[in-house]
């Protein structure tokens, strides 16, 4: 037999013994291949465009638990409470940098935008502002100091704002507020003039920022949301430095019926009509039990709000206030009433969490 002739009946004879190894046949020998890989949330929405984030808290950062979870399952932050008017800037001169820094570093080290909440609300200003006596001139300096300082402070580190949060009230009207008309800040009475402002001190504190509008209320096709529409209709018409609206999304259950939800993507689909991008910035869906037919039920509409944002290619950001039920301001703010994000208390992923990772 010649040396060619062998060699290529040994060939023969490897690939034969490697195909019953790799088959199992002819011995009770099986190869054994790791699992695959747990898709996180925010490998499934990256596929998208689509930032998927949570509120947080740098207190938190200590327990590994949280940690663990946010850094690992989200490719965006937002500041729960430290980046608001009365945390961050504390006293007269005072800043107060130390939350937000924390959270910052934290994205910075895992990864994650940073999503900036906010310059502008009617809550949560320090009393330094509201029992100072300002004259309307005064607050209007004070403001943009405010903005100018928070923003270029972050500046390269926070992508987008909500420059102004919750300025209208359910019927469209807008909200009486230190900033509107008690005294405002010089457009009292002018409807969102005092919006727009705001606006154009936060595009020229930070020009690479994206700039926010956001609201609760204001997700279906209703008064409010359709004040907010006018008013970005306006400011983009106008050249008005707003490049999306934020729709909050604090529901319960009564949520999922198909007319709410047609509703909602019909405002989705004209806001994103006019260039808007739009980002779900604060959703959690609040239960009054546990029990199994709740969370399912949860978990249902959380994949269709999923869904409805993976379905529009204006919607960059899927956001929940907060993600675990260990760290909720729900209990707070609806006593009775609980379980409303996608992580137990012990971390444990629920329904909800599975239904939003196959929406995505």
């Amino acid at each position: 037999m010649s040396t060619k002739t062998s060699g290529l009946r040994c060939a023969a004879l490897i690939a034969f013994l490697a195909c019953m190894l790799a088959c199992g046949g002819g011995s009770n020998t099986t190869v054994n291949t790791p699992p695959p890989t747990p898709q996180t949330l925010r490998q499934a929405a990256t596929a998208h465009g689509i930032n998927v984030g949570a509120a947080a808290d740098s207190q938190y950062l200590s327990d590994s638990g949280y940690a663990m979870v946010l850094g690992t399952e989200y490719s965006q932050l937002q500041a729960e409470n430290e980046m608001k008017f009365g945390i961050i800037h504390p006293g007269v001169s005072t800043y107060d940098f130390t939350g937000g820094d924390a959270l910052v570093a934290f994205a910075q080290s895992h990864t994650m935008a940073v999503r900036g909440h906010t310059l502008v609300w009617h809550n949560e200003v320090p009393t330094w502002v509201t029992s100072g006596g300002y004259t309307a001139p005064q607050l209007s300096t004070i403001l943009q100091d405010h903005i100018t300082n928070v923003m270029q402070h972050y500046a390269g580190k926070v992508y987008g704002w909500d420059v102004v949060n919750e300025a209208f009230n359910d019927d469209g009207t807008l909200r009486d507020t230190i900033w509107y008309d008690q005294p405002g800040i010089g457009f009292a009475g002018l409807g969102t003039e005092y919006i727009e402002q705001t606006f154009h001190w936060a595009h020229a504190a930070d020009p690479s920022a994206k700039l926010y509008y956001n609201d609760y209320n204001a997700e279906p096709l209703d008064a409010k949301s359709d004040a907010i529409y006018a008013m970005a209709k306006d400011f983009k018409t106008r050249g008005v430095p707003l490049d999306g609206i934020g729709f909050q999304l604090h529901i319960d259950l009564t949520f999922d019926n198909p007319a709410t939800l047609a509703s909602l993507t019909s405002n989705f689909q004209r806001f994103a009509a006019l260039g808007l991008e739009l980002h779900i910035t604060e959703l959690d869906i609040r239960l009054q039990d546990s029990s199994s037919a709740s969370l399912a039920a949860q978990a249902k509409l959380y994949g269709e709000i999923a869904a409805i944002c993976v379905q529009q290619p204006s919607c960059k950001v899927f956001q929940t206030w907060g993600f675990t039920d260990k760290y909720s301001w729900i209990p707070g703010a609806f006593p009775g009433w609980g379980w409303a994000l996608p992580f137990d208390a012990n971390y444990q992923k629920k329904p909800a969490y599975t239904s939003i990772l196959n929406a995505l």
